[in-house]
């Protein structure tokens, strides 16, 4: 089953935000995660998400309405962009605002790429979803990329956070399905 999707909107702070009786989850993660890659994947519309090559392409909050019920955020990414400071400075206080504030907001999808486990970026982004009672999926993105023997050790990695990821490929589809339920589950 896809989740499908449509876009809505790109909005630059809260007061942007659509008012709507709509659940939202959002993507998070590092600018070079799979962000799009992984819309893009569970919603099985290619190029709904624009992916680039060049991390830290998406700016803005991009909303995507799914059904009636549920909306998916695609937040922009933190860490590895270059970008001027006050751009940064603009991204990570919309970022915030959203996720301290964003009162449709239902839950968080976390992605870590599965080779490197999540860091005190992804443990402080989890705090503040646990802080608000959300709920919060980590989904280590990149899996296809390991090697078998690599996987539990890549697994035992996202300790820290205190829940099993979900890994997932946008490139083999490996856990989109998984991650597709939970999701839904979320906005029910």
């Amino acid at each position: 089953m896809k989740l499908a999707a449509e876009f809505v909107t790109s909005v630059f702070s809260l007061e942007g935000c659509p008012r709507w009786h709509r659940a939202e989850v959002a993507l998070a993660g590092r600018s070079n995660v799979g962000k799009s890659s992984l819309l893009n994947a569970l919603t099985g519309i290619k190029g709904l998400a624009r992916t680039s090559k060049t991390p830290g392409r998406t700016q803005s909050i991009n909303l995507f309405a799914v059904g009636d019920s549920l909306a998916l955020a695609d937040l922009p990414g933190y860490g590895f962009a270059k970008m001027p400071e006050a751009v940064a400075h603009r991204i990570a206080t919309s970022m915030n605002e959203y996720l301290r504030e964003r009162e449709n907001l239902a839950g968080l999808v976390m992605l870590v790429d599965a080779r490197r486990g999540p860091g005190r970026e992804e443990l402080d982004l989890a705090e503040i979803i646990r802080s608000r009672e959300l709920a919060l999926i980590v989904a280590a993105t990149k899996c296809d990329k390991l090697k078998r023997s690599e996987r539990a050790k890549a697994v035992a990695s996202f300790a820290p956070l205190g829940l099993a990821p979900v890994l997932c490929s946008a490139v083999t589809g490996e856990g989109i399905e998984e991650l597709r339920t939970r999701i839904l589950r979320i906005a029910k």
